[in-house]
């Protein structure tokens, strides 16, 4: 598990192999991840948009951009969290995906970058 806090929004990603969905002699390894987002700040937020680096030892890093988390933007009051899970493919049995979360502030609409921390992609019985 990963945390991370930047302007009072904690992020914390845990990620797990999914041997069921995965063909390691395929060269095919999928990843689940689970990400809460939390809200320790007086004002409340919302999450507009989202910017993942993903970087498979096997293959060029790659960046996904896009609105919201899943579908959704959403909206946090001071003391709320929001909790999602999402998969990423690799070519190989490691890497790792981190990123930011863009966010607003409702109150004066000023914009800022929340970290998303790193998560360790690895395939359970891989060499280290």
């Amino acid at each position: 598990m990963s945390t991370a806090v930047t302007q009072d929004i904690r992020v914390t990603a845990r990620s797990r192999y999914e041997a069921m969905h995965s063909d390691p002699k395929a060269g095919r390894f999928i990843f689940s991840y689970r990400i809460t987002i939390a809200n320790h700040g007086r004002g409340t937020v919302r999450l507009k948009s989202r910017h993942w680096i993903i970087r498979d030892s096997l293959a060029a890093t790659r960046e996904v951009a896009g609105s919201g988390v899943v579908g959704e933007t959403p909206t946090l009051a001071p003391g709320e969290e929001f909790s999602y899970s999402s998969a990423c493919d690799l070519r190989s049995g490691h890497g790792t995906m981190h990123g930011t979360y863009r966010m607003v502030r409702l109150d004066d609409q000023r914009e800022f970058d929340v970290l998303i921390p790193e998560m360790q992609l690895r395939f359970p019985f891989a060499a280290n």
